[in-house]
């Protein structure tokens, strides 16, 4: 299985570059990294299994370190993995006061 995602920024238009993203099966930290200057991260290459997973994006140190306030100091993305082979990409779109998701390609 391959996890990715891509974070935009919607009160700048542009990717939400150097925001920290981990990567959990339960309790179990699999991966963390980065976005890179596109707003993208890919966390896992290789077999993670089936069942829950989260993504928790460091969504407070972001916003502090673009001299903004946040009314979410993390975003966390539960998803189900059923095709263990098959690549999960998650989007997070991040406003201000909302953000939204999907699964992507």
């Amino acid at each position: 299985m391959s996890v990715s995602t891509h974070v935009l920024d919607s009160v700048t238009g542009r990717p939400a570059t150097g925001m920290v993203v981990a990567l959990y099966a339960g309790d179990r930290l699999l991966a963390e990294g980065s976005t890179d200057a596109d707003g993208r991260c890919r966390l896992a290459e290789g077999p993670t299994g089936a069942g829950t997973h989260r993504l928790v994006f460091g969504t407070g140190p972001w916003t502090a370190a673009a001299g903004r306030d946040t009314f979410y100091p993390e975003v966390v993305l539960t998803f189900t993995v059923a095709e263990p082979d098959a690549h999960h990409h998650v989007p997070l779109l991040l406003a201000p006061y909302g953000y939204s998701t999907y699964r992507g390609s």
